[in-house]
């Protein structure tokens, strides 16, 4: 079955369909989950409530532009969504002064370790840093997801990398 019948076919209900779609899907979504959750379990959660939002909105898709782009962005939403109604993301002083590079040349560190550093994060910065560096969101589009402002998105960031670029450091220390 190809894609738009795949789609089509969910459109109509069909729950063979939404099985099929979702085992084609959850793998990279379920990354995305990953990216944005605490834990592999709230991931989980995340990747369920992400396809109860597809399912329940795939008759708004309208074959423009790609379906896996269209299902990713109602992925990062209902995760954001449900940020925002448990109040995770609280307001930061945006006093960020000048932005931090992190710098990790020297440094040796693990794909899995980063990505645990990460997912350790406050979801504010954790939320913001995937969504500036992984996903390529610019701080006026994140403020907007998140309901905060640019400055904040800033700080966040700035925040976020300096927690990381500490963590890495002590684990290279560590390794010596």
């Amino acid at each position: 079955m190809d894609i738009e019948e795949l789609i089509n076919n969910c459109k109509k209900g069909k729950r063979q369909a939404q099985a099929e779609l979702y085992r084609k899907y959850s793998g990279i979504l379920f990354g995305m989950c990953l990216k944005y959750s605490r834990n592999r379990t709230e991931a989980e959660d995340n990747l369920h409530d992400s396809f109860m939002t597809i399912f329940n909105k795939i008759d708004q898709y309208k074959f423009n532009g790609s379906f896996e782009g269209w299902i990713k962005r109602i992925t990062v939403n209902t995760v954001l969504q449900k940020y925002r109604k448990e109040q995770y993301l609280d307001v930061v002083s945006e006093n960020v002064g000048e932005q931090i590079e992190v710098d990790t040349e020297g440094l040796d560190v693990s794909l899995s370790t980063l990505l645990g550093y990460i997912q350790e994060l406050p979801n504010k910065y954790r939320l913001t840093f995937n969504l500036y560096v992984l996903d390529g969101y610019s701080h006026k589009e994140i403020s907007e997801m998140l309901g905060t402002s640019t400055g904040t998105s800033k700080s966040n960031l700035a925040r976020a990398k300096m927690i990381l670029r500490q963590k890495i450091e002590k684990e290279n220390i560590n390794i010596a």
